[in-house]
């Protein structure tokens, strides 16, 4: 394994797990304390490490040959591209009625579906 995933896999592992803590901890804070002035903070306190996923990514993308980063890139575009039509017309689907899904929902499908578009570009590029 190259010396950039390591670092990569080590920065983005440390991330998730803090990600994961933060979750469990500001979700039983946020419950527990329902009337409390700093819920609000709390709350969003799992997006710290989230950026610091963000960063180890794009140190990583950094750190890539050109055809790896050509393959991110298209998956990347890919992801962006799928998920905003998706949440657009589902958008549109919720006027006449079905059932509301919340925003917190947009990020992890925009992360799937960027792991089926690199799946899909790097055999592409095989």
């Amino acid at each position: 394994m190259k010396q950039v995933t390591k670092r990569y896999m080590r920065e983005f592992f440390l991330s998730t797990s803090a990600y994961i803590l933060l979750i469990i901890v500001s979700t039983q804070m946020t419950s527990a304390f329902v009337d409390a002035p700093w819920r609000g903070l709390v709350a969003i306190t799992p997006v710290i490490p989230a950026i610091f996923m963000v960063v180890a990514f794009v140190r990583y993308l950094n750190g890539i040959d050109e055809l790896q980063q050509r393959i991110q890139l298209m998956a990347i575009g890919f992801s962006a591209g799928v998920t905003g039509l998706l949440t657009f017309a589902y958008g549109f689907l919720e006027t006449v009625g079905f059932p509301h899904i919340s925003l917190i929902w947009i990020f992890p499908l925009l992360i799937a579906l960027w792991g089926v578009g690199t799946a899909y570009f790097s055999r592409k590029y095989q």
